[in-house]
């Protein structure tokens, strides 16, 4: 099962190590951030400490790994940090590195899925913002014969197969079936390149921070002596060996598919750069960073045009943000005129709540009681109170304000409100609150359909 709220870390923690690709030390501190933060990198050792977002629009470089930029600030190699955080369904954190790539560890998440499970996570009192596939999307490369498909699922497994053509490596797949199962089962397997890739690698002035403990290098060919002695200088060792075929210096895989489950790691990171955590069965044959990050623009797209809608979902077994003790605790409303029943989200500018209308109504027994309808001014208070859960939650003592209802425009009703239905209330900051008057866009839907709307301005005023 996954998480329903968001989650963030205890306390800061601190990681150091150096680059793979570009040799340079790092300190990595990954710090607790508020709900709906999501996962930010911050360069401290540049001027103004800019923060780059982990998001696919944002990469600007997949050769050896992901890079993204934001503000002249880039963070080179960030899916293994990212694998980690989604791993763990951690939502927000900021990351702050004094360097410009995070280190490379062991080639794998595994250090950093241990020091943040040394900090501790934090649950908090927000809902995770699921993207939840709901028709099939696909992606495909036919020069590199890579497809990627995201098939609708109210879960998140990923399947990975490669297939390299190499008599050592061959053909491999691996399967993610839980997310919890990440930090056991996938954060343990590191990079790997082959033999003929290095010297390209590194007469293009990357992996200045390759060594054998950190990455496999697979060797499918018959290697000479000569070019053993050059791969020891290259790496700094006093000797490597190799089998016939095989790893080269001999080294252990930690699992027999310990590529695949790797290729699936990177997968995992690159995918966090949708912005939101998934639901779905991805499944990938031969994946690589450029197709990983396309496909996760891909997904974004799709994001971006069911967000156009802004239907907000009512899923009822799931747990409210706020109950109806809780709103009382904030709003002055009191029967019967307290007329929301659950917040279901809450965030910096949107709030959705939700009201059962029964007949037990009070109203009803005077409103068209041979024909039950919801006032339309009584759904314009509710979304009105809505709207005030969301202002009041921008000062820390909400109990001791008041909001006051100061203009209506745009008022249209669409549809008949009747005892039986859901309402579920949105609300939208139009713009930053000033001087305590907030302007919002509110709308109240039945069943998807939208059944009234309007633009609600108000203030708010401390008691005295």
């Amino acid at each position: 099962m996954m998480n329903i709220k968001q989650q963030t870390i205890q306390k800061a923690v601190t990681i150091s190590g150096v680059g793979l690709h570009t040799g340079v030390p790092a300190n990595m501190t990954f710090v607790p951030a508020k709900p709906n933060h999501g996962i930010k990198f911050q360069r401290i050792d540049l001027p103004g400490q800019p923060t780059v977002d982990a998001d696919a629009d944002l990469v600007v470089d997949v050769s050896r790994g992901t890079s993204i930029e934001q503000s002249g600030a880039r963070v080179n190699t960030v899916e293994h940090t990212l694998a980690a955080l989604v791993g763990l369904e951690i939502d927000n954190v900021l990351i702050q590195i004094d360097g410009p790539e995070p280190p490379i560890m062991d080639g794998s998440s595994i250090e950093f899925v241990k020091v943040l499970e040394s900090a501790g996570i934090e649950e908090q009192n927000a809902l995770r913002n699921y993207y939840e596939v709901t028709e099939s999307i696909f992606y495909r490369d036919k020069a590199r014969e890579v497809e990627i498909a995201a098939l609708p699922l109210n879960d998140y497994r990923l399947t990975v197969m490669i297939d390299y053509n190499s008599p050592v490596l061959g053909s491999q797949h691996a399967t993610l079936t839980d997310i919890k199962f990440f930090a056991r089962d996938i954060a343990s397997c590191r990079t790997f390149c082959f033999l003929h890739e290095l010297e390209m690698l590194h007469k293009a002035g990357l992996i200045k921070g390759g060594d054998l403990n950190n990455a496999i290098v697979i060797v499918d060919r018959v290697v000479k002596d000569d070019e053993l002695e050059y791969l020891a200088a290259l790496f700094n060792k006093p000797k490597v060996e190799v089998r016939k075929e095989g790893i080269l210096n001999n080294v252990e895989l930690r699992y027999k598919n310990e590529p695949a489950r790797h290729k699936l790691l990177d997968l995992v990171g690159d995918l966090a750069l949708t912005g939101r955590p998934l639901k779905a069965q991805i499944l990938a044959a031969r994946p690589g960073h450029a197709a990983n990050v396309a496909f996760a623009k891909k997904i974004k797209e799709q994001m971006r045009l069911s967000e156009k809608n802004k239907i907000p979902t009512y899923d009822p077994r799931l747990p409210a943000l706020m109950d109806a003790a809780k709103i009382a605790s904030i709003l002055p409303h009191r029967y019967p005129f307290l007329l929301l029943d659950k917040v279901i989200h809450l965030d910096e500018t949107s709030v959705v709540g939700v009201k059962n209308v029964t007949l037990n109504e009070p109203f009803f027994q005077g409103h068209f009681p041979n024909n039950p309808v919801f006032p339309g001014v009584l759904q314009i208070e509710a979304m009105a109170q809505t709207g005030g859960i969301l202002v009041l939650s921008t000062v820390p003592d909400p109990e001791n304000y008041w909001t006051y209802f100061l203009g209506i425009e745009k008022c249209r009703f669409k549809k008949m409100v009747v005892p039986g239905d859901t309402i579920v209330f949105r609300c939208e900051l139009i713009a930053p609150i000033k001087r305590g008057v907030a302007i919002m866009k509110g709308e109240a839907y039945v069943a998807g359909n939208l059944v009234c709307e309007a633009v609600m301005s108000a203030s708010i005023v401390r008691k005295k």
